[in-house]
């Protein structure tokens, strides 16, 4: 019996717990959800944003969410959710306050800055929301704005105009003040190294007759920095910025700056510690400080950066440092601990977003391959040469990605494609030969092979010129370089005209033995015609009548050029060196109606100097000699002056020397450069001086011609274009230069 009690008195527990559920089930059930006060806004946006629905149980951390997320709309001013009690269930009401809309903004009293600048610098136009945190949010950005220019006090009042429908207008006030500008900049505290030292350092300055005294907040704080990199060139290792102020004085700022110099540090011993790779004094011999020289943090800074740079060098790309400065007395002890950590081997070598160029051809121009060590110099090396192929953007660049616990790593370079090809054509009048018309066609990457490749035709009532060339550097998928041209040609010179039809073709081929060296061997044969200008008969030589009457003249050459080429960079070349020796037989065993020799060599050098300036050096030399009792033809003879390959800028094209050219020319150019756009835009100043004569005992080096000036250079898609200004010492004036492609 007392059994079936317990029994009876559990099921009814269950009934009466079960019909409670059902109760707070039914109390708790959403039924409806009615949104109000929306007057911009679809109320579909706040169902969307809610975190219940009708016919879910209502809870209050939902109801918490839901506001939250309404509020991160920042649209709202204000949220009200209301819970209305049903027979059956729960209503939810919710009423939205909005933030106005902005119905149009007005500037007023602004003059330093005009209104289209606010447009485009602030986010306050017609169609946004306007909100106290707006407000804020644009009162800083005008400051900001009117700092730059050195407006520091300047007053803003923003006035807000309602309109129907929750639109504003917003005026914004403005009071600019005066321009200020720093008077004074004091250094309180340094002992050791003068203010007038410190202040030097400093990209702030105070107003004078040659300065601004604009304040920057931003390069005033690097200010401080660069004072801190001063002192501690001197070894106050400590050396601190304790505070500063920036005070107004007569609507001037006075800026205090506190600094605690502490002590000076010599360098004293270096200890490593982990090391396995290197011995200790490979390691040591990175630091070069003099016996008791002050400790310069940032010459040691470079130096520990030496190190990273020989781990590097050899794989060790996972290789991690730390140091300890230990004082000892007044010197400074380094504790080097050394983590070595695996050295990565390549495993694959990838290329990515060569769109247009094959990925064999890239390949040909890796200095480090699959199965190598990670090496610094190789990687960068491997860089120069893919960018100097002419068919990529600058922004290459490696990344290395590890592949396995052992370190070893996957390459990816990644490419960027430019423009490697141009068309362009004209048509002018001109008082001597009429309508003269121009059509070129060229590519440096054909099909992404990298064949080279041009047509250009010049055509008038008096002229017909066409030229067509074509080469292929990797005959075969070889090392082999294969090239033609062909041309029909006519040049005017001062006294003649010279036509040309002929051809030649070239083999070349890397030199292995000898780095970043190449031979190219070519053939030549052509004809032309000598015709004196009409009314230059009296001015003519002899040598000129006679080829005149002889009409067609044939030539047939061979050459021969070594060069060697280690510049980083083909259009603006920052380091390195070029190399390049030219020589040309013509007749004798070849036949023809012209016998000559004829050499030049040039050699130019590339050394970085300060910031990113470069200074180029160029020499070139050259001869030429008839033999078989023939002359030199006048065309190949050397005329200096102008720009090219034998220019001498401050002169017109070939105007120095021998009226009929020279059999010898000698010039020296150097140019000072700066990118002004990476090596896109490149600016420059330069110096040429050089001759040419018939005889060495003609030659005078204090009477060589001397032009100097300024310039700059322009990658295009059509190639390099130049102008330089020039000044010729001899003449006292300026001569213009335009120029297409690099003569350095």
């Amino acid at each position: 019996m007392s059994n079936l009690k317990i029994l009876l008195s559990f099921l009814i527990l269950i009934l009466a717990l079960s019909l409670f559920g059902q109760s707070n089930f039914e109390n708790n059930l959403i039924l409806e959800i009615t949104v109000n006060g929306n007057i911009n806004i679809a109320k579909e946006l706040v169902y969307s944003v809610i975190t219940f629905e009708v016919g879910d149980l209502l809870k209050t951390e939902e109801i918490s969410n839901s506001i939250k997320n309404l509020y991160k709309l920042g649209v709202f001013e204000d949220i009200i959710i209301n819970v209305i009690d049903l027979e059956q269930g729960k209503s939810v009401d919710i009423t939205i306050i909005e933030y106005p809309i902005i119905n149009s903004v007005e500037y007023v009293n602004n003059e330093k800055i005009k209104s289209a600048k606010f447009a485009e610098s602030l986010n306050l136009r017609k169609g946004n929301y306007w909100a106290p945190f707006i407000e804020n949010e644009i009162r800083h950005k005008i400051l900001d704005l009117y700092r730059e220019k050195g407006y520091h006090l300047v007053q803003i009042d923003f006035e807000v105009i309602p309109q129907s429908g929750n639109l504003v207008d917003i005026k914004v006030i403005l009071d600019e003040g005066t321009k200020v500008v720093v008077k004074a900049i004091k250094i309180h505290g340094n002992k050791e190294i003068p203010a007038k030292k410190l202040l030097g350092k400093m990209k702030t300055k105070k107003r004078s007759l040659f300065r601004s005294g604009k304040f920057e907040q931003e390069v005033f704080e690097n200010d401080l920095s660069l004072i801190i990199d001063y002192y501690n060139k001197f070894g106050f290792i400590d050396a601190r910025i304790i505070s500063w102020e920036k005070n107004l004085e007569d609507d001037r700022f006075v800026i205090d700056i506190y600094v605690y110099e502490g002590e000076s540090y010599r360098f004293g011993d270096v200890k490593v510690f982990g090391n396995e790779r290197f011995t200790d004094d490979i390691i040591i011999s990175n630091f070069k400080f003099q016996e008791d020289e002050a400790f310069n943090l940032q010459k040691f800074n470079d130096q520990l950066a030496q190190v990273a740079s020989m781990y590097h060098e050899e794989g060790y790309i996972y290789f991690n440092y730390d140091h300890e400065l230990i004082k000892v007395g007044n010197r400074i002890d380094i504790k080097l601990n050394i983590k070595e950590n695996t050295r990565a081997r390549i495993h694959k070598i990838h290329l990515v977003g060569n769109r247009k160029t094959k990925e064999k051809v890239i390949r040909r121009h890796l200095a480090i391959f699959p199965g190598d060590y990670y090496r610094q110099s190789r990687v960068r090396r491997t860089l120069s040469n893919i960018y100097n192929m002419g068919f990529f953007e600058p922004d290459l660049y490696p990344e290395p990605t590890p592949i396995n616990q052992n370190g070893d790593i996957d390459l990816t370079i990644h490419l960027n494609d430019r423009i490697s090809g141009s068309a362009n054509g004209g048509i002018a009048l001109n008082s001597q030969q009429g309508l003269v018309g121009q059509l070129a066609v060229s590519h440096n990457n054909l099909f992404g092979n990298s064949w080279q490749s041009s047509v250009k035709w010049e055509f008038g009532s008096d002229i017909q010129n066409f030229t067509f060339n074509f080469t292929n550097p990797y005959f075969l998928d070889s090392n082999i370089l294969l090239g033609f041209d062909v041309y029909l040609t006519t040049k005017e010179w001062s006294t003649y005209k010279l036509l040309t039809n002929g051809a030649s073709v070239r083999v070349g081929k890397n030199v292995s033995f000898l780095d970043y060296a190449r031979v190219i061997g070519g053939y030549s044969y052509y004809q032309k015609k000598y015709r004196i200008l009409e009314g230059q008969e009296s001015g003519a030589s002899e040598t000129l009548q006679e080829l005149d009457k002889r009409g067609w003249q044939k030539t047939s050459a061979v050459s021969l050029t070594f060069s060697r080429d280690s510049r980083d960079n083909n259009l603006f070349p920052t380091t390195g060196s070029e190399f390049v020796i030219y020589n040309e037989i013509a007749g004798g065993l070849l036949q023809g109606d012209f016998s000559y020799f004829k050499q030049i060599l040039q050699v130019s050098w590339y050394t970085k100097t300060v910031w990113e300036l470069t200074l180029r050096t160029k020499w070139r030399f050259g001869y030429v000699t008839g033999y078989e009792g023939k002359s030199v033809p006048p065309d190949e003879r050397f005329y200096l002056g102008g720009t090219g390959s034998d220019g001498i800028r401050g002169y017109a094209d070939n105007s120095v020397g021998p009226e009929e050219g020279g059999s010898r020319a000698v010039i020296f150019s150097t140019e000072y450069a700066a990118p002004l756009a990476g090596d896109q835009i490149v600016g420059l100043l330069f110096f040429d001086s050089g001759d040419c004569y018939n005889s060495l005992k003609d030659f005078d080096f204090w009477k060589m011609k001397i032009g100097a000036g300024i310039g700059i250079r322009v990658r295009s898609p059509f190639g390099l274009i130049g102008f330089d200004y020039a000044h010729n010492f001899e003449n006292k004036t300026w001569e213009p230069h335009f120029q297409f492609g690099t003569t350095f």
